[in-house]
């Protein structure tokens, strides 16, 4: 007779794999080290194969025939999922309330568009709406806080987690029109902001942990959120990577000055829509990614963006001149 694993025993087979130990399996599962055991062991009578090497060492190790089972129970049960939230959807009408989790480097322009529209299409349905800083969107949105994400930051694929680009934006480094770096009047070197205060935002996730993103100063300060870096790096007390969009204003007046360092990175930045694939977004969620993917996809280049700038530049010296 084929074998015919149930999902259950699947489940426990990857938990014990995912966790690295049958009492780790037991604890996530919520159920006796002994139930797990013997869940696995008739997995692999049913099977007739070992799934797991337990001789000789302190954790049980997958065995060949455990590696390859693995990715198909993966895949089952990730179908089991689809499945489930496939249904939800069609028996669930409008949500009653949206909570999205939303980056900093989204702009806020096309931030308070979508929200403006989402109030007309969408009035019966209450918003709860969260701001957070690198890992924050990712980790706002698997502990159920947050039904979609929007934001970057993706460091490590999740398989319960559904993301899908759906724009850009990008960092610029900057510093105030009167800091030292703005004045040297060509393009920078490592050794000259070696040794001048970086400003850099601390990932209160946890999830970008001993990864630094284009930190090349000596001396650095930490802070909490990008509100307070801006505010430090416009009043002076040093230098650092802003999102393009919450600098555009300070660089056409001149209160912050874009730095020429071919040691930043200055790629484009992804952004994407981010979801549990068990809990599917209803009408007005779906409806809201949409929305921020048309905005999104219409922001501009860096090219573009540089040379904004420089025509509103030019366009306020000539103003002042007149």
């Amino acid at each position: 007779m084929l074998p015919n694993p149930t999902l259950d025993q699947l489940q426990v087979f990857l938990t014990v794999a995912e966790t690295g130990s049958f009492s780790a399996a037991s604890r996530a599962l919520n159920r006796a080290q002994s139930v797990v055991s013997y869940t696995i062991a008739n997995l692999e009578a049913q099977l007739e194969v070992p799934l797991f090497e337990r001789s000789g060492a302190r954790q049980p190790k997958l065995t060949e025939a455990g590696k390859a089972m693995l990715e198909d129970a993966r895949r089952i049960l990730g179908d089991l999922q689809v499945m489930r939230a496939r249904v939800k959807s069609l028996r669930e009408g409008l949500e009653a309330e949206v909570s999205v989790a939303i980056s900093v480097m989204v702009p806020s322009r096309a931030l308070v568009d979508v929200l403006r529209e989402f109030r007309e299409m969408f009035p019966s349905v209450s918003l709860s709406l969260n701001v957070g800083e690198l890992g924050m969107v990712m980790d706002l949105v698997l502990s159920g806080k947050a039904t979609i994400g929007i934001g970057g930051a993706v460091v490590k694929q999740d398989d319960s987690i559904v993301t899908e680009r759906i724009g850009h934006s990008f960092m610029l480094p900057v510093a105030a029109h009167n800091h030292p770096l703005a004045g040297i009047g060509r393009p920078l070197t490592l050794g000259d902001v070696r040794e001048e205060v970086q400003l850099v935002v601390t990932d209160a996730s946890g999830r970008t942990k001993g990864r630094d993103f284009n930190v090349l100063s000596y001396k650095t300060w930490r802070v909490s959120d990008i509100a307070t870096k801006h505010q430090l790096i416009t009043a002076g007390l040093g230098w650092g990577g802003l999102p393009a969009s919450v600098i555009h204003d300070d660089l056409t007046s001149g209160r912050l000055v874009h730095l020429d360092l071919d040691a930043y990175e200055q790629g484009e930045y992804p952004i994407y829509s981010v979801r549990q694939l068990a809990n599917p977004p209803g009408p007005a969620a779906t409806w809201m990614i949409e929305a921020f993917r048309t905005r999104l996809s219409a922001c501009p280049s860096q090219a573009d963006f540089h040379a904004q700038i420089a025509e509103l530049q030019e366009a306020g010296t000539a103003l002042a001149a007149e």
